[in-house]
């Protein structure tokens, strides 16, 4: 064999190797550095600041790193009033918290200050003890998943953990998501109350993949005890922290984004007692975590 050939076949099995050695490598980064890349802040977390200082709190969880935020009340604020402080500060508005009974007459109106704003998805956030009838609720959100996807926009629902614990044999969230129109309704999965109840998060997402575009990223210290009804005060019943702090395994659950359908990680935290060195915090925690 001439020097020639020898010379040729050696460069064409150094080639191959680190050809090989690069794809794999690239594979095994591209799995290992997945990131969040719009952190976005559900605003109840800072509600008593955004009473006293609207369009200052705005530009403060700007500050900190935060792309998008979920309303929960405008404070007065007309829907364009909103949308010129998000804008002047960067932020996209995706979504909102709409209550149970403004999903009736109400409705229409709650649709028009949306598209004002700019929202994508509208989400009823709870069902009041009271008016539990999963079926009826259902019914319910259908119909406004027809007038929200009429507007341009997708309606949502978000769990507390009541919805995980059986009522007469059967779990409400598994009662929602079968008599709710997959296209129509979407959810908000809450990923601390799921949690929570002792409920797995990655069996929601095998069994009903594509199903939950925005989630909720809060932590807590411990699984605490749980009633289906009765006084629920979100935060202090429960010992919430900062993402990152707690003992939900991210990088797990995140793992299944993708088949999950998540488009938006949103931070809450019900009671903070540091509204902003909390959302600080969990922003930190976030935007460096790889999954």
């Amino acid at each position: 064999m001439s020097l020639h050939a020898v010379n040729r076949r050696r460069f064409l099995e150094t080639a191959a190797t680190v050809t090989a050695a690069t794809l794999l490598t690239s594979r095994l980064g591209w799995a290992a550095d997945h990131k969040i890349e719009k952190i976005g802040l559900q605003l109840y977390t800072v509600r008593d600041l955004m009473k006293a200082d609207f369009d200052g709190t705005i530009a403060k969880v700007a500050q900190i790193g935060y792309k998008e935020v979920e309303f929960a009340g405008y404070f007065g604020r007309t829907g364009q009033q909103v949308r010129a402080a998000c804008e002047k500060n960067a932020l996209a508005a995706v979504s909102t918290h709409v209550q149970y009974d403004e999903l009736d007459d109400k409705f229409p109106s709650v649709i028009e200050t949306s598209k004002v704003i700019g929202l994508k998805y509208i989400v009823c956030p709870w069902i009041p003890e009271n008016q539990r009838d999963w079926k009826k609720a259902a019914e319910k959100f259908n119909h406004c998943g027809e007038q929200t996807k009429k507007a341009g926009m997708q309606f949502a629902y978000h769990n507390h953990w009541f919805e995980f614990l059986p009522v007469d044999g059967k779990l409400p969230y598994d009662e929602l998501l079968k008599e709710c129109d997959g296209n129509l309704v979407k959810m908000e999965m809450d990923l601390c109350w799921i949690t929570a109840a002792g409920a797995d998060p990655l069996t929601y997402f095998a069994r009903y993949p594509g199903r939950f575009p925005l989630v909720h990223v809060k932590d807590l210290k411990k699984i605490p005890p749980l009633t289906t009804g009765g006084g629920q005060n979100f935060g202090d019943t429960v010992d919430l922290t900062s993402v990152g702090d707690g003992i939900i395994d991210w990088k797990k659950i995140f793992a299944h984004s993708e088949q999950a359908g998540i488009k938006h990680y949103i931070v809450e935290h019900d009671k903070p007692e540091n509204p902003f060195e909390s959302i600080t915090k969990s922003y930190q925690y976030l935007e460096k975590l790889r999954f």
